[in-house]
């Protein structure tokens, strides 16, 4: 078994700033990965400040388990060692807002799934997103954090009516602007030859899932298919940062 991971990140066709943060590793093993993706919001700095924040604190708090080897907690344990690392990302983007007044409007989503062999364990706070792509469907893994997905589920919208909502990307929770953050989470059993896909909202409201599936099989290839998907958000002018991560599992 292997992983295979490429991953980009684009300012887009209309943002003079990029506030989108992406990083990932795999451990010498090769039995584990950890992707994450944060889509920063609070003006340029402070976009950048948190999604960055974000990001190293994940990096930092669970690379230790990663580079051990192979991981053999329960999922309960997996899951507590996620909520560990949201919570050290909000804390010191809070520590951070409270330190510098220009700062106070700053937060980030973000989106870390942490592969242990076939398993992919899934946390989300905010409205960037995990899909699987699998046998030519695209399966969205997690649940936007926002206000237009909770009148999608009470009813008051159709999904007909999303683009034409002018709130649609107000977020409820954002990492860095609640006393606790305290992420979704999901575990999904991986399959040879899945794609895991991980990106902020720049890919999602520029290009349609439909198309990722077509991009995918005409790229013929991880880093082309990045590029591609990057370059689809730009042919349609996406009007926000674009970020992409992909896994493949191999044997």
């Amino acid at each position: 078994m292997r992983y295979h991971v490429a991953g980009q990140s684009h300012r887009g066709a209309v943002r003079e700033s990029n506030q989108d943060v992406v990083d990932w590793r795999i451990n010498d093993a090769g039995d584990q990965a950890l992707l994450v993706v944060a889509d920063g919001m609070g003006g340029h700095q402070g976009g950048e400040v948190a999604s960055r924040l974000a990001v190293d604190a994940v990096i930092e708090s669970l690379e230790p388990a990663i580079a051990g080897g192979a991981f053999d907690g329960t999922d309960g344990a997996i899951r507590e060692h996620l909520e560990r690392a949201f919570s050290l990302a909000n804390e010191r983007i809070v520590n951070r807002r409270s330190g510098d007044p220009k700062l106070e409007k700053m937060g980030t989503t973000l989106v870390v799934a942490w592969v242990i062999e076939d398993q992919a364990h899934i946390a989300h706070v905010g409205d960037s997103r995990c899909y699987s792509l699998r046998s030519s469907q695209a399966v969205c893994l997690t649940r936007d954090d926002t206000v237009v997905q909770n009148m999608l589920e009470d009813g008051s919208i159709t999904a007909a009516d999303v683009p034409n909502v002018p709130f649609r990307n107000v977020l409820t929770r954002a990492v860095g602007t609640v006393e606790q953050a305290v992420p979704s989470y999901r575990r999904e059993t991986l399959e040879k030859g899945d794609v895991l896909l991980l990106c902020s909202d720049g890919l999602t409201d520029s290009v349609p899932e439909y198309r990722w599936l077509e991009i995918q099989k005409e790229s013929g290839g991880m880093e082309r298919t990045v590029q591609a998907l990057i370059d689809a958000g730009l042919a349609n002018e996406a009007g926000d940062n674009l970020s992409v991560v992909l896994l493949t599992l191999e044997y």
